[in-house]
């Protein structure tokens, strides 16, 4: 079947890798795609997140799959678009979008099915937010109430940081939640509106500087599986979070078609979310990407179709590594046009893809780079320890002077195995 893939990160790099080595896929398209999934996909010049014209583009190409990276696009109702013509797609409606689209919806969906969680507040403008304050103690957690590109939330260590936070929002709705004690993981399930499996966990690194110390980012580097989210966890975080989410959407008319990212708090009583996202999370899809084995596009067709545990999913043993190398000055105003050498020295390291985040090609042809977060260098290895060692020989093979990178990524889980 020809494939469209939407998007134009990291996260759709590998999933066109991904899906370009799929037995189940013919010809693959990419909108608007970048330099590093050009290598797999024929990109094209099409808005991701407006309807019609991925409708179009769709027909046109006699698309059998429409895969959706970023939550944008879903947000926006492409995938509403795409089944009212009768296009399989991954990826859930818009209604259905709102566990991502809004923090506010999710956490009363939590109260309302005794969905475990931090205790929290809706708020719709800065001087009920500042009185809200007064009833959490520190830290305390400010989200923005919409989509934030993983960076609408501050951990406010003080009083004056949490004002800060409320006021930069302007006034728009926000939610002020509880600090929750614990270590974080990300489970990735796989929904087919009335059926959900587990596929992977990974853990995300979001702060900006090592030691996870400073502002929170979309995600400096991120490892899989996450071995702190255990087995009878991660079977309690499926039976308590996801599948009564899965539930009440169904019963709600909205129900989830895609994959459901739930973010979580392993606490002393449990996992708890911390906050839903309705697509693979980035980068952690370039570290699951790489150690799925089999068809990834029939897969991806199964959910889409609801037929959800016709195909098994099957992940390689394998442990994966993957270090963000971001441009100077994110996660506020990057530095732009920096030029990129060295990604074919990297990949010549045992194990390694070398993932374009925010990539740009010159008329000349040198690549270049165009965003935040530039470049995303993965690698596999039989133990983190091993898959660490390679990421960081790929990292350092690049030349990229406008850029820098954590140096810690992984470093709980290896401090514990050692």
């Amino acid at each position: 079947m020809n494939i469209l893939l939407l998007g134009s990160g990291g996260r759709e790099d590998a999933l066109g890798q991904g899906l370009r080595q799929s037995p189940s896929c013919g010809e693959l398209f990419a909108a608007p795609g970048n330099p590093g999934i050009a290598r797999w996909a024929e990109c094209l010049a099409i808005d991701p997140a407006d309807p019609d014209k991925v409708v179009a583009a769709a027909q046109e190409r006699n698309i059998g799959l429409v895969v959706v990276g970023p939550e944008a696009p879903l947000v926006a109702g492409v995938a509403d678009a795409c089944r009212k013509v009768g296009i399989p797609v991954f990826g859930p409606s818009a209604a259905a979008a709102m566990l991502e689209g809004s923090k506010g919806f999710t956490k009363d969906l939590c109260a309302a099915e005794g969905i475990p969680t931090a205790r929290f507040v809706r708020l719709a403008d800065t001087e009920a937010a500042l009185d809200g304050l007064n009833d959490f103690g520190l830290p305390v957690v400010i989200k923005a109430d919409g989509l934030a590109a993983g960076k609408g939330v501050t951990v406010a260590m003080t009083r004056d940081e949490a004002e800060e936070a409320v006021r930069a929002l302007g006034g728009a709705p926000l939610v002020i939640e509880e600090f929750l004690e614990g270590e974080e993981a990300s489970l990735f399930a796989l929904v087919d509106g009335s059926k959900a499996i587990a596929l992977a966990s990974a853990q995300d690194h979001k702060r900006v500087g090592e030691g996870d110390t400073g502002p929170n980012t979309g995600g400096m580097g991120a490892y899989s599986p996450a071995p702190v989210l255990t087995p009878e966890l991660e079977a309690r975080a499926m039976a308590e979070i996801v599948m009564p989410t899965a539930i009440a959407m169904a019963r709600a008319g909205t129900p989830f078609s895609g994959v459901l990212y739930a973010g979580l708090m392993l606490t002393a009583e449990g996992p708890k979310l911390i906050e839903y996202n309705v697509r693979f999370g980035d980068p952690e899809c370039e570290g699951i990407v790489p150690r799925l084995k089999g068809d990834l596009a029939a897969l991806l067709l199964s959910v889409a179709q609801g037929r959800l545990g016709e195909v098994q999913p099957e992940l390689s043993a394998q442990h994966s590594m993957t270090v963000i190398i971001a441009a100077e000055g994110y996660p506020g105003t990057p530095r732009k046009g920096g030029l990129i050498d060295g990604i074919e020295a990297a990949e010549r390291v045992p194990g390694v893809t070398v993932f374009h985040a925010g990539t740009a090609r010159h008329g000349s042809g040198a690549l270049l780079s165009a965003a935040g977060r530039v470049l995303a260098v993965t690698a596999l290895g039989d133990t983190l320890a091993e898959a660490r060692a390679r990421a960081y020989q790929g990292v350092d093979a690049i030349e990229f002077a406008d850029g820098f990178h954590r140096r810690d990524i992984g470093w709980r889980e290896l401090e514990r195995t050692r």
